[in-house]
């Protein structure tokens, strides 16, 4: 008999590698915690609203339990499009656009389509880790391009992303506004990012997740739509869980170039089959009838940002990266070096559930992710017992 472990070891080594998850590893060790205040992970603390769980409940009521279209509801895509249109202000075919399981299962579809296994992936860093770890699940080889850090904001470092081309790298991966860090890529840097991409002959996967939550008067982040052609190498991944209060709902899309279509389409056989139509009446209700309070939950964000940063900036130990958009406040904490260490410390002894930078890759070491989408109390609150605990 060979034993657990011989079994384990036939496992391929990519299966065998993955990371566990450092936001996940310090949520399970807590969530049951007393007098917690959860702020490690990207969500509010209000439930999807009614008018989308209506929707849901009755296309529960009228039967649809099917078996559906594998790239989405033609109703859903159509929804699409239109918001869309009302967002960047042109037209958009509702071809373009795929219902998936969630934006990670976009990001997975993104990859599958774009990398092999043993060629590279650009991601600036830090970054959100599912991205990385996805690529390297699948046998390919995330380059981190470390992004750079001066007086409260991060920047890119476009010779340094060019210097880590090589002949293995197929695609570029672009999170703006980014999770953790709050940087956002202004139009002019995208249209700079665009011509690398073409020059290089990449694809470009471009998470715009955070796209509605910037802090000024703009209401959007620039975008890859504003600078490409419908026609460029460009993967636009998206989800419904931000901006209406449906991270449960594993619920997203993804846009493509024309003639896509039936590539996107196999994928989504081969992964999951489809989305569940009572989930994508759910998605259109949302599209379609969500605007006021997706105004105010970016209104609400932009509430806890103001009292965070009033609050942090005032002391003398905190290092903040200043956020335009996403809805985190990424700092540091001088004298303590190793955030999943002190992460943990944090919890045990205020309740404060932190996201370590550890998680987050090169660079996210000495920083803590904090998330700011929630109730003004809590963050209050949570303020407060960080400031104690860090001392003068």
């Amino acid at each position: 008999m060979q034993g657990i472990e011989g079994v384990l070891g036939t496992l391929r080594s990519q299966a065998l590698s993955a990371p566990e998850s450092g936001i996940v590893e310090l949520v399970n060790a807590g969530r049951e915690q007393e007098n917690l205040i959860p702020l490690w992970v990207g969500e509010g603390e209000l439930p999807t609203p009614d008018f989308i769980c209506e929707a849901a409940y009755k296309s529960l009521r009228d039967g649809e339990t099917f078996y559906t279209y594998q790239r989405g509801l033609p109703e859903l895509r159509e929804a699409l499009a239109n918001y869309h249109e009302s967002v960047y202000g042109r037209p958009f075919s509702s071809d373009r656009f795929f219902v998936t399981g969630s934006g990670m299962h976009a990001i997975l579809i993104a990859l599958q389509a774009t990398v092999s296994a043993g060629e590279e992936i650009l991601v600036p860093s830090p970054v959100w880790p599912n991205l990385s770890a996805c690529a390297g699940i699948a046998g390919a080889h995330p380059v981190f391009v470390p992004m750079q850090f001066s007086e409260g904001r991060w920047e890119l470092d476009m010779e340094l992303l060019q210097a880590s081309v090589t002949a293995k790298t197929k695609a570029l991966f672009i999170n703006s506004p980014c999770n953790p860090t709050g940087w956002v890529a202004t139009r002019e840097t995208l249209a700079e990012l665009r011509e690398f991409a073409l020059k290089n002959n990449l694809w470009i996967i471009a998470d715009e997740v955070y796209g509605r939550f910037v802090f000024g008067e703009e209401k959007r982040a620039p975008s890859f739509y504003d600078v490409a052609q419908d026609d460029d190498p460009i993967l636009y991944v998206n989800t419904f869980s931000k901006n209406w209060a449906m991270t449960g709902w594993r619920i997203g899309w993804l846009s493509c170039p024309k003639g896509m279509g039936q590539i996107v389409e196999n994928l989504v056989q081969y992964s999951t089959s489809g989305t569940a139509a009572f989930m994508q009446r759910a998605a259109v209700a949302a599209l379609q009838n969500g605007d006021e309070f997706l105004q105010f939950q970016v209104e609400k964000a932009q509430r806890g940002r103001a009292l965070l940063t009033e609050r942090f900036v005032k002391h003398s130990r905190l290092n903040l990266s200043m956020p335009d958009g996403a809805f985190y406040l990424f700092f540091s904490i001088d004298g303590l070096a190793d955030s999943r260490e002190t992460a943990f410390a944090i919890l045990r002894e205020t309740g404060v559930g932190l996201a370590p930078g550890t998680a987050f890759g090169p660079g996210g070491k000495p920083f803590f992710r904090l998330c700011f989408a929630r109730d003004i109390g809590q963050l209050n609150d949570a303020s407060r017992l960080l400031c104690r605990w860090i001392g003068d």
